[in-house]
């Protein structure tokens, strides 16, 4: 059973700009800290941003500070990562994750425990 849908990837220019949108359950939404990781060709999965269950803390990987913006919304069991000034490296899949604390996802090993299935976002040079 699909719980976390992402959607919005696409092709940009650099400089550009791209919203990208997680759906999910409510049970996932109503208990979890959310957050994005991306992997990109032979590379491994990395952490890139997450948001607490209430929205009040962030965090970002130190190579997406100050372009990139994590927010949710728990009404629409919704989150949203708005990417700016996006670059030739941000090229990647995207993935959505959800885990109980936003430290469980910024750990090493993650311990997320749902995953998305991916979009795919081209940042073109």
């Amino acid at each position: 059973q699909v719980q976390l849908v992402e959607s919005g990837g696409g092709l940009v220019q650099a400089g550009g700009s791209l919203r990208i949108s997680c759906a999910g359950s409510g049970s996932i939404f109503s208990s979890n800290a959310m957050g994005w990781f991306r992997q990109a060709p032979g590379k491994e999965r990395e952490f890139v941003a997450a948001v607490s269950l209430f929205g009040r803390t962030t965090s970002y990987a130190d190579s997406v500070k100050g372009r990139f913006t994590i927010s949710r919304d728990n009404a629409r069991n919704t989150m949203y990562l708005q990417m700016n000034n996006l670059k030739a490296g941000d090229t990647a899949v995207y993935y959505c994750a959800a885990a109980g604390q936003i430290r469980h996802m910024t750990s090493i090993p993650s311990r997320t425990k749902y995953w998305g299935q991916g979009t795919q976002v081209t940042v073109s040079s």
